[in-house]
Order: C-alpha cells, then sequence, then structure tokens
C-alpha cells in the first residue's frame, strides 16, 4: 500500500454542524479537491462512510487496486474517511472502495463530484467548478426579476431534445451549441426565464433527468461543468433567468450511486414504507438523518452558489409530504400525532428554505405539489414550508378538462375555468403547462383540444390567452408555443419544420405577442399574487361560455379587461363597465396575423345606462372561439354618449362554419419562415471572453 498523506480540509466546527445537519456548504471539503501538500501537488479525498470496515481510492492510477491507496478515518467518529493521494490530476477518474463489514467490497462514485463519466457504471472525474463569470450586472439586479411584482413566464427545457444535431439528428448539442441557438429564440419569444429539466448527472436517459446519480455533477451529455456555466452566463448576460429542476426526492438504486453506500441504508430509510418508492422504483432520502439533510442543502446551495442558478425547482414535494402517497393501507407507518405527514420532510423543507433564502435572499424556490397542502408559499416564521411558488396543478387540471371539452358540452363545465379564483391567493402561483402534460398517451396540447384544425387552434391559442391574463406566473413546456403536433419524445429534436406552416407559426407569434403584453402591461403581474390584481365582470354565463375579467396593477387606471367567448360563434356583446372608461382592443386571439378567422374584435357601440352591476355599458364584437384584451385608456372623458336601446347579451348568433375558416385559411397559407423565428436559422450569439 502506498503511502496516503494524513491530511484533511476538515475543521472541528465542520464535524460539529455536519453531524447537527446544519452545515451547507459541504462541497468546500467534501469530494475531491486539487491541493498542494508540503509543496507536492496532488488531490485530497474524502467521503463519508460511517459504516464501512475500510475505504479506498481506486481508478486508472493504480489499476483499481482497492490495497493501494487506502484512505484513513477521523479520530472523531463523524465516519468521515479522507486522505492525500500525490502525483494525481484534473481528468482522473476515479471511485471509492468501500469494504463494509461483511467483507464485501463496493465500487462507488463519488456523491461529491462535480464531474462524472457518461456510462451506466460511470466513475467519478477530479475535476473543478471554476470559471470566469461575468454576469455581475444579471446577479446585482436579479432581485428585481425574480421579485413577486414582476413577470415570470417560464420556458421548460428538456436540453437532450429541445434540439439536435442538424447533420445527425442522434447528435446532441453540446451546451455551449445550445447557448448559440437557446439564448437569441428565447429574447426572440421574450420569456424571462427558462426552466432546465435536471442537469444533474443521471444514467438512464429514459429517466429524463430524475434518476440522479451525481448530485454535484452537471451531465457530461452535453460538455463540462464550464461549458454548462457558459450557457448560464450567456442566457444572464441576455437579461434570462435560469431556474434548475432539483430532485431531493429519492435517488435510483444503482450500484455506484448513494444506495446501500457502504453496505449499511445509509442516505435511505432502512425501513421501506419510508424508503423505498413504489412508483418510481427508486430510494427515499432519510430527512431525519442530520447528515442526510446537510448533503441535500449543501447540494442546493452548491447549485445556487457555483453555477449562478436564479432558483430551484423541487420536485415531487407531494411525495416528500406523504407517508401515505401512492401507498396502500397497511403499506405505511402514521406519524406520532396518527397523521400522514412526513414530519421529518416538512422540517427539512423548512430548513432548506430557511438556508437558500439566507444566503442568496434574491432567488425563487418553486415547488411542484399536486395536494392542497397548506402554507406552502408562507414563512417558516407562520409556520409555513418557506416556498416561493408553488405549482398550481388544479388550475391546470381544471383548465384542460374544460378544453378539452366540445364547445357545446361547456356549459356543463362552465366552473372549471371560475373556480381557480376562489382559491389563487391561498398560495404565490405558477402556472404549469409542463412536459408531465405532453407524454405518456396524453396527446400533445393542440391535440387535446376538439374539432377541425381551425377550431383546434383557435382553442389553444384561447387557453393561453386565458392563461397569461389569470393571476399567477407563467410556465409553458417547449414546443408547445409553436404547437407541437406529437407528444414529446426525448430521443427526437422538437418538430422545428412546422414553423413553415401558417398555423403553427401563428401559435408561434401569438405566444410572443402574450409574452411581450405581459411583460410590458403592469395590470397582468403587479398584483399577481394580491386579490387587488383581479376583478370578475362576468363569471356565470354558462350559457354562453362567456367568461370577462378585470386584471389591475397599482395604479386606478391601470387596467386591462379580458372577455373569452369559448364558443364558435360571433356574439355583439354588451359589457358592464364603469363611469368615465374608454376601451381600445390590445390583443385579439382570432386575428388573421395568428392564423385566425380575421373577425375583428371591435367596440360597436356605448350607452351609459346600469349592466352587469357597473353604470356603463359598451358592446363588444366577439370572434369565435377567442380571447380579447382591451387596455383601458388614461381618463379621457367621452363628449357625449350615444343612448341605445337595450342589448340582449347575444345580439347576434351568427356561425362561422369551421369548413369556411379552413378553405379561407388555406387560400394565404405559406410555407414560409421568418428566420428569426426559428433556432435552426438564427444568428451565433455573441461570445464574451469566460472560459474555463
Amino acid at each position: 500500500m502506498e503511502n496516503v498523506h494524513p491530511y484533511s480540509l476538515f475543521t472541528d466546527q465542520d464535524i460539529y454542524l455536519f453531524r447537527e445537519g446544519n452545515h451547507h456548504k459541504l462541497y468546500e471539503k467534501f469530494g475531491s479537491h486539487s491541493v498542494v501538500v508540503d509543496g507536492i501537488e496532488g488531490v485530497y479525498f474524502s467521503v463519508w462512510a460511517p459504516f464501512a470496515k475500510e475505504v479506498s481510492v481506486i481508478g486508472d492510477f493504480n489499476k483499481w487496486h482497492s490495497e493501494t491507496h487506502k484512505l484513513l478515518p477521523r479520530w472523531d467518529e463523524s465516519g468521515i474517511w479522507e486522505g492525500f493521494i500525490a502525483g494525481l490530476k484534473w481528468g482522473d477518474v476515479y471511485k471509492y472502495g468501500i469494504r463494509t463489514n461483511k467483507g464485501v467490497l463496493l465500487e462507488k462514485g463519488d456523491p461529491f463530484a462535480v464531474s462524472w463519466e457518461q456510462n451506466l457504471q460511470a466513475g467519478s472525474l477530479v475535476s473543478t467548478t471554476w470559471f470566469e463569470w461575468n454576469d455581475n450586472n444579471w446577479m446585482s439586479e436579479r432581485w428585481k426579476k425574480n421579485s413577486l411584482k414582476a413577470p415570470m413566464s417560464v420556458y421548460e427545457i428538456h436540453l437532450g431534445s429541445w434540439m439536435r444535431g442538424t447533420d445527425d439528428p442522434d447528435k446532441f448539442f453540446n451546451y455551449r451549441e445550445i447557448a448559440e441557438r437557446l439564448v437569441p429564440y428565447i429574447k426572440e419569444m421574450e420569456f424571462t426565464h427558462v426552466e432546465f429539466m435536471p442537469v444533474m448527472e443521471y444514467p438512464y436517459d429514459p429517466s429524463w433527468g430524475y434518476q440522479v446519480t451525481g448530485f454535484f455533477a452537471a451531465t457530461s451529455r452535453f460538455g463540462s461543468p464550464q461549458d454548462l456555466m457558459f450557457l448560464i452566463n450567456e442566457l444572464h448576460n441576455n437579461d434570462i433567468g435560469v431556474l434548475l429542476d432539483w430532485v431531493p426526492s429519492h435517488f435510483p438504486g444503482d450500484a455506484n450511486g448513494l444506495h446501500f453506500f457502504d453496505g449499511t441504508f445509509l442516505y435511505e430509510h432502512e425501513d421501506p414504507r419510508k424508503g423505498f418508492h413504489p412508483d418510481w422504483k427508486s430510494y427515499i432520502f432519510n430527512y431525519g438523518r442530520p447528515e442526510v439533510k446537510s448533503f441535500l442543502i449543501s447540494n442546493a446551495l452548491f447549485w445556487l452558489d457555483r453555477y449562478h442558478a436564479d432558483g430551484l425547482r423541487v420536485d415531487a414535494v407531494t411525495s416528500m409530504l406523504h407517508l401515505d402517497y401512492s401507498r396502500n393501507e397497511g403499506e405505511w407507518e402514521p406519524n406520532i400525532y396518527g397523521g400522514n405527514v412526513n414530519l421529518e420532510a416538512k422540517k427539512f423543507l423548512q430548513d432548506f428554505n430557511k438556508a437558500v433564502y439566507k444566503e442568496f435572499p434574491d432567488i425563487i424556490t418553486i415547488a411542484e405539489e399536486s395536494s392542497d397542502f397548506p402554507m406552502l408559499t408562507k414563512p417558516v416564521y407562520d409556520g409555513g414550508i418557506g416556498f416561493g411558488m408553488k405549482w398550481m396543478m388544479g388550475w391546470m387540471h381544471d383548465t384542460l378538462n374544460y378544453f378539452k371539452e366540445d364547445p357545446i358540452d361547456r356549459k356543463y363545465q362552465h366552473n372549471k375555468l371560475t373556480f381557480g379564483s376562489m382559491y389563487v391567493y391561498n398560495e404565490n402561483y405558477m402556472m404549469p403547462l409542463s412536459h408531465d402534460e405532453v407524454v405518456h398517451g396524453k396527446a400533445s396540447l393542440i391535440y387535446k383540444m376538439p374539432g377541425d384544425e381551425w377550431q383546434k387552434f383557435a382553442n389553444l391559442r384561447a387557453l393561453y390567452l386565458y392563461m397569461f391574463t389569470h393571476p399567477g406566473a407563467k410556465l409553458l413546456f417547449m414546443g408547445n408555443e409553436f404547437a407541437q403536433t406529437r407528444e414529446w419524445n426525448f430521443t427526437q429534436s422538437l418538430d422545428w419544420h412546422l414553423l413553415d406552416y401558417s398555423v403553427h407559426k401563428g401559435m408561434h407569434d401569438f405566444v410572443k405577442k402574450l409574452n411581450y403584453l405581459y411583460r410590458n402591461e403592469t395590470a397582468l403581474y403587479e398584483n399577481n399574487f394580491s386579490p387587488d390584481g383581479m376583478e370578475w365582470v362576468e363569471a356565470n354565463d354558462a350559457d354562453n361560455s362567456i367568461y370577462i375579467y378585470l386584471r389591475k396593477g397599482k395604479s386606478e387606471d391601470d387596467v386591462l379587461m379580458v372577455v373569452l367567448n369559448l364558443t364558435p360563434r360571433v356574439f355583439d356583446y354588451k359589457i358592464g363597465v364603469d363611469e368615465g372608461t374608454n376601451w381600445e382592443v390590445i390583443l385579439n386571439s382570432d386575428d388573421e396575423q395568428f392564423a385566425g378567422s380575421g373577425v375583428i374584435a371591435e367596440i360597436v357601440d356605448e350607452e351609459d345606462d346600469e349592466w352587469m352591476y357597473k353604470p356603463n355599458a359598451i358592446v363588444l364584437k366577439l370572434p369565435p372561439l377567442s380571447g380579447v384584451i382591451l387596455r383601458q385608456k388614461k381618463k379621457e372623458k367621452k363628449a357625449a354618449t350615444r343612448k341605445i336601446t337595450s342589448v340582449k347579451k347575444s345580439v347576434s348568433e351568427k356561425t362561422i362554419p369551421a369548413t369556411a375558416k379552413v378553405e379561407t385559411k388555406n387560400k394565404t397559407e405559406k410555407k414560409s419562415l421568418v428566420a428569426k423565428s426559428n433556432p435552426l436559422k438564427t444568428n451565433v450569439v455573441k461570445k464574451n471572453n469566460s472560459h474555463s
């Protein structure tokens, strides 16, 4: 055995905090670190394996012999093994050879490695997270971008299938090549943030990244840690925030991963009722073990610190908080109070949120949580869990179920679109139309819509307008912005060629316009999380499937009106308005520029008698299957109002036949594509001086 120098990065305070569950920067201590000891260059290794009989470092440098470089156990009973090996360098592949108390030799990847090989039995790499950032302007101002009073429109991306090689469809673009295409596309589409599905190292492509083995490693599928940092740096320098999916809920049973790490259930619960996930066939972290809590919170801070992430979307929070999640009676154990809440997981999430917001108060944490667990986004000091936002899963399901209905039957489901306003201010909500809704036989969003081609596209445009004018932040999965027709397939690029067709190009331009209005109309975001931000004008006209509501900013004359006509009829519809108001149409989802039928939404009359509990009224021509946004002009008094006879809610019931619309549309069909609308044809983003 070669001599392993008894070098250590740990102080007594480090050990104390680690064992208390309060060390939040373990990545500065554990793992592999290039150091100089007594003038000799080499690598320091440390790993937590308290029940191991012995631990060694194995790799190509010692022909994978476990007897060559044995680590030394610390004297303080912390369970940490450590040591310095001279002569090793960046890029060397290694694992820990862990001899269990039963004499079995396990070969494990480094839980704190910042880079891994790309194969099922992947080894860890001696590497670094050094990078020359130049995103100071963004970092100093991002508190404004992540504020609850700012617009947040998120584009959710799976990096492996957003776009693939133009010459070889099976080839991944690397992080830097993605930056060249993604950054100008996001800028053009005017999303405020991107959200990357997990970029932490994972061995199995069909897991989409949610079965993580290398929690501190950027997946090497797309390049080095510095390549991912370059992508984030470029996004920041183009005023785009970056959210990362984070998975503290479970991990796979891969032989080189965390499972049974030192021959015991170290990171996971030994009791399968708490430690095994029946749906995903994976293992659940032991949130009650202080060292595991230190590991997970350190991991969260690592991505915020070393990668400048602007927020974390926490996956599968519902499964963490509920002991009976996806379990039948007798398959779970109640907590000490007889309930189904995992109290250890609840405390962990509270401590996680406190820790990350203390260190980075300008970031955002978002819970993917599908139950009505209370106070997810309330402060911990008030008894809440402390998240910044929560996905509004109820809104998503109700909305999609409504829009799947044939318009003739929507009157029976009318309250599905109004019910969300009853609880929208209980939490700080983000409204997701995520990857989960376009896989596993659920169909793409466009094919969830009923009717012929024209009706499908009209319905989806109306849905998007409803989404972008509803209180809350927004999230749209890639491909939905141009109405991808097939379900998402993680093995293929998005169908960018669809932008050659006017209906898809129209949808693409419509989402771009919605993002523009959302970012520039303060009424749509200033009061996103306040009851002052929305007022129903008409919520009960089920027979006509009409919805009318106001969105309001801080100023009393900063008001938008939204009118949804969710049947394929043209209406002249009488709407109550406040005295002294004056309205103009600023967006019509049926406009020809969005491949609509071209019916003009316009105010055809006004009157000064009370209507809908308002002192005045306007009569608005409503296009079929449409959403219309009107802006209140700034306190301009009309010279006179013309008294007209009372107008019924539905003056005209003219129906535009879907076939006629398709014929009209096809006459003007052009298989042309504006170059800037297709990321395949975008200009290369200007490089900064960052380097690895």
